[in-house]
């Protein structure tokens, strides 16, 4: 155990790519271990805050395990770009859980790690024990994704770290009012790295291409019977009230079809809502020791 928090874990994905995911409270024997799903670009330590009071603030202290994609963070890029999808990465969170041996686990997903939890259900169903979406749902916003497509395609190229912060403010500000300066700091040491030419995007560049070729002037596909199959599973739903991703009317369809799903709305944020602040650690917690 690292002195702070965590340890490195590499693992071979099914093709052999190296891939890294960080490990929390790994002597913590009690509850279900919790596994963390980042979104699209985003990597493990988006889930820091949140790691540490799962593994040793909560009540219940447990295992977890937070991700990084191949092509994110420390995992290696794939020279195929073309095995950057939600299929190809559930294989290798499962290839991952079967490498320390865990059989079964709560999930939770923002965004492209939701969408890969509806993908699991469909691959090794018996794995699911909970479930928490951050912003994300069966049906995804054209709107929303054209918004992450828009902003990755003209990402500003910030030589300092101020101007970091300053670039993700600006672009992201309108969204997330009640975020703080720390926050935002925060933010950019989750998903950026410094190099000799100023902080980076931490994630293999080619990740931008694969949202080229979405016609966002037709419906974007759903994924409710992937949804349906889960309805047997516990499940808190969190939606930021800003979001262009999930609406309103996918999340109460989803209560719908759901009906002991649990739910947060969180003001002032947008897609996808920071899970470390305010009282949402200790509502996912709770939300844990409760299934």
């Amino acid at each position: 155990m690292a002195s702070d928090g965590f340890s490195d874990f590499f693992y071979a994905a099914p093709d052999g790519l190296k891939l890294h995911a960080r490990i929390y409270g790994e002597a913590n024997a009690g509850g279900l271990p919790v596994v963390c799903l980042p979104g699209l670009t985003r990597n493990a330590r988006d889930f820091h805050e949140l790691a540490l009071h799962l593994s040793s603030k909560a009540t219940s202290s447990r295992k977890v395990i937070a991700c990084d994609y191949r092509g994110r963070g420390q995992s290696d890029h794939d020279p195929d770009i073309g095995h950057y999808n939600v299929g190809v990465e559930a294989g290798d969170v499962l290839a991952g859980l079967s490498t320390l041996g865990i059989e079964e686990a709560a999930f939770i997903g923002t965004s492209r790690g939701g969408l890969i939890i509806h993908v699991l259900g469909a691959l090794k169903p018996a794995a699911l024990k909970a479930i928490v979406l951050n912003d994300i749902g069966p049906v995804i916003e054209a709107e929303g994704l054209a918004h992450i497509r828009s902003y990755l395609h003209r990402a500003p190229k910030p030589k300092t770290f101020a101007e970091a912060v300053d670039a993700q403010r600006r672009v992201h500000g309108a969204d997330f009012p009640a975020l703080t300066g720390a926050d935002w700091a925060r933010m950019v040491r989750a998903i950026c790295r410094e190099t000799e030419a100023g902080w980076v995007p931490d994630f293999d560049p080619a990740l931008v291409d694969t949202l080229a070729g979405i016609d966002l002037s037709k419906p974007l596909p759903d994924l409710w019977p992937q949804f349906d199959a889960l309805a047997a599973i516990p499940l808190l739903a969190i939606r930021g009230a800003n979001s262009k991703l999930l609406s309103t009317a996918t999340l109460q369809e989803m209560q719908e079809r759901h009906p002991g799903m649990e739910q947060i709305t969180v003001e002032d944020q947008g897609h996808a809502p920071f899970l470390e602040t305010g009282d949402l650690p200790g509502k996912i917690a709770a939300f844990l020791d409760r299934v």
